[in-house]
């Protein structure tokens, strides 16, 4: 059966995106191929995936996750129903206020492949329903100082097992399974 991951990049102060919601800020760091090497494993890894709808609730040109070369499903959360959409080879179905739906949905779609989160809103809702397997991160070095959290906002203490560590050119490749039975905080 398959298993969930969070996969992100992320700042040294914790964000994913900058305050409206851009990614350049990842770029013209200097990259070793160990590094390339790293997130083609995991990619190749990746069977499905569950993330958030844009504003617009649409799929818009440049909006495939991982650039659209895993050609994977993607279930994205939606507030309203809408229509399953293809595009660039990749199909997007949209699933109405049901998180765990779509976990289960991208679960059996993933086969033996991992799911990969994308979007902060979804990693914590994963995390907080304890559906989460591991954390998969890379650390750029910079610091934003604020825009789009990961794990802000949390709702629960997480015990984590460290797994991996790596660092090659200006990365750092953080790897840790989430361990279960730990009382959230306040229990």
């Amino acid at each position: 059966m398959s298993k969930v991951m969070i996969h992100a990049t992320v700042s040294v102060d914790g964000f994913m995106a900058d305050p409206d919601g851009g990614m350049n800020w990842m770029n013209g760091f200097s990259v070793a191929p160990e590094d390339e090497q790293i997130v083609e494993a995991i990619c190749s890894d990746i069977g499905s995936i569950v993330g958030g709808a844009n504003k617009t609730q649409t799929i818009e040109d440049g909006e495939i996750p991982y650039g659209g070369f895993l050609k994977v499903p993607v279930y994205l959360m939606t507030h309203s129903e809408q229509a399953a959409v293809e595009q660039d080879g990749t199909r997007f179905i949209f699933v109405v206020d049901d998180i765990e739906e779509a976990v289960r949905r991208a679960r059996q779609d993933a086969g033996e492949k991992w799911v990969s989160l994308l979007g902060g809103r979804v990693a914590r809702q994963c995390l907080t329903l304890g559906l989460v397997d591991e954390l998969r991160l890379h650390v750029v070095p910079v610091v934003l100082g604020e825009g789009i959290p990961l794990f802000a906002g949390l709702q629960r203490q997480l015990r984590l097992e460290r797994m991996e560590t790596s660092a090659f050119a200006s990365e750092v490749h953080l790897r840790y399974r989430v361990l279960r039975d730990v009382p959230a905080s306040g229990d």
